[in-house]
């Protein structure tokens, strides 16, 4: 299911949904093991459908929703005080499967970047977990331009992290704190 195109930064818009990278954008592209088993899927699928990935990692997110729906607005930010940099996004699709589960936003006018990113975690016919993060973007403000080379290295860690921490929720379980609002 996805959100209505209209307002977003950039296009094409929905392309994580499978995994391309349109022309003229950065591709990102980070999997991560999270355990194994069928507990495991659940609690993964749940902490990142509802936020709690991101606030367990200090991103601060701002939500229209308790959960990730197509068209839901979210402000996320990073960063503390005067240093914090937040970016408007809208969720632009949102599975929820049997061995599937997860989402994409993407970046409305005001957002340092102008792109997509997706968060997929999805079962193997193995029992195997694991999160995808896949994204595609460009700068959209002189400082992200300015910092060349150094901003994909920063969003390949940060996707890194993502996996690292929805590892740790998922071993907790669904009873787990949820993290900071």
């Amino acid at each position: 299911m996805t959100a209505p195109r209209a307002e977003y930064s950039y296009t094409p818009v929905g392309r994580t949904a499978y995994g391309v990278t349109p022309p003229g954008f950065r591709a990102l592209r980070v999997r991560t093991p999270l355990g194994t088993g069928g507990a495991v899927f659940a609690a993964a699928s749940r902490a990142l459908l509802e936020w709690r990935m991101h606030r367990a990692m200090g991103v601060r997110v701002e939500a229209e929703a308790g959960r990730a729906a197509p068209g839901v607005r979210v402000t996320v930010g990073l960063g503390v005080g005067a240093l914090r940099v937040s970016g408007p996004c809208r969720v632009v699709w949102a599975v929820e499967e049997e061995r599937r589960a997860g989402w994409a936003y993407g970046t409305l006018p005001g957002h340092p970047q102008r792109g997509e990113e997706a968060f997929l975690v999805e079962q193997a016919p193995d029992g195997a977990v694991r999160l995808t993060v896949r994204a595609y973007s460009v700068p959209a403000v002189w400082w992200t331009r300015a910092a060349g080379p150094v901003l994909p290295v920063l969003q390949w860690g940060y996707a890194l992290r993502c996996g690292q921490v929805l590892r740790r929720l998922a071993r907790e379980g669904p009873g787990a704190p949820r993290g900071r609002p």
